[in-house]
Formats: structure tokens, C-alpha cells, sequence
């Protein structure tokens, strides 16, 4: 019975594991998302997570680590960040919003909102998120969705905040850059 869920953590860790190498530069700098060299992705680990997600959906059944693993499936399958399939991202969250509601799930929806509908439609899903005000990287988030409608000063404010906030010396290098990118 718990196989289908164990098929589907397996091929959440390892997605996540094929695309570490990417994550950060040579001087330990990270490395975002849509910045990355997918050919450091280990297409193999890809490949056994494809494996493992068709194994934990043969019986039928998901839980969150199945809808976990299908959102890491279409980042690590996509061929570049833009033929990423958002929509089927947003539809994943809303799943995972039903059955295991927070307000991180609730910031990466607005992120996949913003892709598809615009960051003005991903700004209106993040006001609406209570509970992370205190969290670097709601702010960061909000900094880059106000930089994409041309809110220089509101990004500004919503980049420091996440600065002031940010705890690793590599999200405060990332942070500082971006402020310096704004001036």
C-alpha cells in the first residue's frame, strides 16, 4: 500500500538531486531556476525519476508526494525554463492547496501564476498569502513580480526587506546583487 507513495518521494528527491549541480555557480553564488544550464541536469537521475513517478501512479492513487514530484517532473523534463508547462503547474498547486493548504504552497502558485497570466495576476495571488511576511522569500518574490510591471521602487523596498531578512550569506549575495541591479 505504501509503495505508490514511496515511488513518488523517490522521484521527487531524485528530480531535485538531477538539477544540484546547476544550483549554484563556481564561487557558490545561486544559481536561479530560469538562469540555469539544464546541460548540467543529469538527464539519467531525470530519467529514473520518470521511472519512479509511472510507478507511483500505476495504482491510481496520489498523495502530496505524487503531486510533489509531477511539479518537479515538468521543471526537470521542461527543455528550457520558457517551455516549462505553467499551467499544468498551477493546476498541481491547486491540488496541493486542497490537500496540504500553506502559505508556501500559496507563494509557489502565485509564481506559477505569474508565469502564465503575468506578474500583476501573480502579485494579486501573493497579497492574499498570510503568514510569510516574516519570510525572506515572500519578499523576494514580491521584489521580482514588482520589478516585471515596472514597479522599480516598490521592488526596491520588497528586495531589501527580503535582504534584511535572509539569513545565508549566498541568498544575501543573490538579494544584494538584484538591489544593485535596480540603482
Amino acid at each position: 500500500m505504501q509503495r505508490p507513495q514511496v515511488h513518488a518521494l523517490l522521484a521527487l528527491m531524485i528530480f531535485h538531486a538531477a538539477r544540484s549541480e546547476a544550483r549554484l555557480d563556481a564561487d557558490g553564488a545561486i544559481v536561479l531556476l530560469q538562469d540555469q544550464d539544464r546541460s548540467r541536469w543529469d538527464r539519467a537521475l531525470i530519467a529514473l525519476g520518470n521511472e519512479h513517478l509511472d510507478h507511483a501512479f500505476a495504482e491510481g492513487r496520489s498523495s502530496t508526494y505524487h503531486i510533489e514530484a509531477a511539479i518537479a517532473s515538468l521543471h526537470a523534463n521542461a527543455e528550457a525554463y520558457a517551455r516549462t508547462d505553467w499551467a499544468s503547474i498551477v493546476g498541481l498547486y491547486d491540488r496541493l492547496l486542497v490537500s496540504r493548504p500553506s502559505p508556501i504552497v500559496a507563494l509557489n502558485r502565485a509564481v506559477a501564476i505569474a508565469e502564465t497570466e503575468g506578474a500583476a495576476r501573480g502579485l494579486e495571488e501573493l497579497a492574499a498569502i498570510a503568514g510569510l511576511e516574516q519570510q525572506h522569500i515572500y519578499h523576494a518574490v514580491r521584489g521580482e513580480l514588482l520589478k516585471r510591471v515596472a514597479d522599480r521602487s516598490g521592488a526596491h523596498s520588497a528586495f531589501a526587506k527580503a535582504l534584511e531578512l535572509a539569513r545565508s550569506p549566498a541568498e544575501r549575495a543573490l538579494l544584494q546583487a538584484k538591489l544593485e541591479k535596480l540603482e
